[in-house]
């Protein structure tokens, strides 16, 4: 019997120092495929959950992308980056001597920052402008500016925090490190809250640690260490109705309206109206068929799924 290609959305715990892009090219070499991608990138110095699609479970990425997020970080008051993280470079180091970095004052820079607002992403990040990467621009020297981009953080809450002193460009100043959790729609910039805050509390701030530790219902602890090679990492894709399930209701077809469906036939069933999606599952293998709407009793397709194929067959035409 000839073993199915690689299908499936993988939980990575991405290391520290590594970019997402080097993560796919690791999981194409573990998985032996090229048709592989990511629900979301983490910057190299985050550690955390990404979601990674293989074959055809390519086609779910679009549907985790917009996901909401919870990190766990630290967030330095007294400096500042370039970059508001600790992979920049120092822009102010004027530590919390003199500023009012209270508990009561850091929860009002806090609490400003919750709810639905208005944020300027980080300079150094991955958005484009005219076509190229910010990043890019900022390092280079030119001029960036991002527009402001409505994101909602429903929660960001201080859980601990630790007075040190540190050194910068050979001067030794007061800090203040916050420990935070927030929960945030996609798209938000933690990094962007942690300059944020700063700005509020007059100290300057960046981040010295982000970990994501959840995407909708996926969570890190379900993830694998994709540079562990005793992991069989074939083994630890989520099935494609498994994730669907999570994401979505279900409609379950007979053999019948599942090769219906399959061959572009708009299929009955006993659903309530939905502009979509619904995930229609084969009752037969318990297989994704497609991602589709419901509309007076009968089904449309948004995304069609392929039935398995051998190995061999997908990997020889890979990436097409």
């Amino acid at each position: 019997m000839l073993a199915t290609a690689p299908d499936g959305i993988l939980l990575v715990d991405k290391p520290q120092g590594i970019s997402s892009h080097r993560v796919v090219s690791i999981a194409r070499r573990r998985l032996g495929l090229k048709k592989i991608g990511h629900a979301g990138t983490l910057d190299p110095m985050a550690t955390g959950l990404l979601l990674l699609g293989a074959g055809p479970s390519t086609r779910l990425l679009t549907h985790l992308v917009g996901l909401g997020k919870t990190y766990m970080a630290t967030i330095r008051l007294g400096v500042g980056t370039d970059s508001d993280d600790a992979d920049g470079a120092p822009t102010s180091a004027r530590g919390v001597a003199g500023a009012d970095v209270s508990d009561d004052a850091v929860e009002r820079a806090v609490a400003a920052q919750r709810g639905v607002i208005d944020q300027v992403p980080s300079t150094v990040s991955a958005i484009k402008v005219d076509g190229r990467r910010a990043y890019d621009l900022a390092r280079r020297g030119e001029e960036v500016v991002l527009r402001s981009r409505t994101v909602t953080v429903s929660r960001f809450d201080v859980t601990g925090r630790n007075g040190r002193t540190v050194s910068v460009d050979g001067q030794e100043i007061a800090v203040v490190d916050l420990d935070v959790v927030v929960d945030c729609s996609s798209g938000t910039y933690v990094r962007a809250l942690a300059r944020d805050v700063g700005a509020a509390l007059g100290t300057g701030a960046h981040l010295t640690a982000l970990r994501r530790t959840a995407v909708g219902p996926f969570d890190v602890a379900a993830a694998i260490d994709l540079e562990d090679d005793g992991v069989d990492v074939g083994a630890a894709l989520v099935r494609p109705a498994d994730v669907a399930r999570r994401l979505f209701d279900v409609v379950t077809l007979e053999p019948g309206a599942a090769k219906d469906l399959t061959d572009g036939k708009r299929v009955a069933v006993e659903h309530p109206d939905s502009d979509g999606p619904v995930a229609a599952i084969a009752a037969e293998d318990d297989r994704l068929v497609g991602l589709v709407s419901v509309r007076r009793g009968r089904l449309r397709v948004i995304t069609n799924f392929p039935a398995p194929t051998s190995a061999g067959t997908t990997r020889s035409g890979a990436g097409a």
